[in-house]
């Protein structure tokens, strides 16, 4: 069974005379532990796809099976329940609270599962560690640089071990070094066998994943697997 698999999935804005679809027909498979790249250009559909397969949102026709649950048609309740056990997300802006500490912010998303303190401090001291920030546990985001808030921002995506790490653009804020701080994190992850799927525009980041998909005007143009 795969752990994603998409039916047929159109998402479609203004039906009618001038509709928008955004999402054209979409079949797509995913196994565990694979590394995929999602690249197209602004407009190209990959953003809505990013949020169909996050459960972010729903399609307005098709199907989607998350570790073979038919996801399509759950209430806001159920989505959020799975997402927040499925999947971490690390997203091209940080999307870090400010007034926070870095530990803090990790800890975010342990709170809504629901976690008792000491193990929340485990997690996240943990999670900040692998990333390279133990020394900066007791700082706010004002006090850390693009590629320091983004490593905080993978720490507290990765911190309840979701097998699933959806990152969309996540060098898209940093410069080069930064980037490769990053995408080197991300192969980390792979390599420990969670699933990564990489929402990107940049060709040259794609193309550090072993399997890349393009999108154009809502539907799949090419998958490949690198060599």
């Amino acid at each position: 069974m795969s752990l994603i698999e998409v039916k047929d999935i159109y998402k479609i804005y203004n039906p009618g005379e001038n509709e928008v679809r955004a999402l054209d027909g979409i079949n797509l498979t995913i196994e565990r532990g694979e590394f995929v790249a999602i690249v197209g250009q602004s407009g190209s559909g990959k953003s809505t796809l990013m949020n169909m397969l996050g459960l972010l949102d729903v399609p307005t026709s098709g199907e989607y099976y998350l570790d073979g649950e038919n996801v399509s048609h759950m209430t806001d309740d159920q989505l959020s329940e799975i997402r927040n056990k499925q999947i971490g997300f690390i997203f091209q802006g940080f999307n870090l609270i400010s007034s926070l500490t870095a530990q803090a912010n990790v800890e975010l998303p342990l709170v809504y599962r629901g976690m008792r303190p000491d193990e929340r401090h485990k997690l996240s001291k943990e999670a900040l560690e692998r990333v390279g920030l133990a020394h900066r546990i007791n700082h706010l985001p004002k006090q850390m640089s693009g590629g320091q808030q983004q490593r905080v921002a993978i720490a507290r995506a990765v911190a309840a071990r979701p097998p699933i790490i959806l990152a969309d653009e996540p060098t898209g804020n940093l410069d080069s070094r930064s980037g490769e701080d990053v995408m080197k994190i991300l192969k980390g992850l792979h390599e420990e066998g969670r699933t990564i799927i990489l929402i990107t525009h940049d060709n040259g980041i794609a193309d550090q994943a072993k399997r890349v998909i393009r999108i154009q005007d809502g539907q799949i143009v090419d998958d490949y697997i690198n060599k």
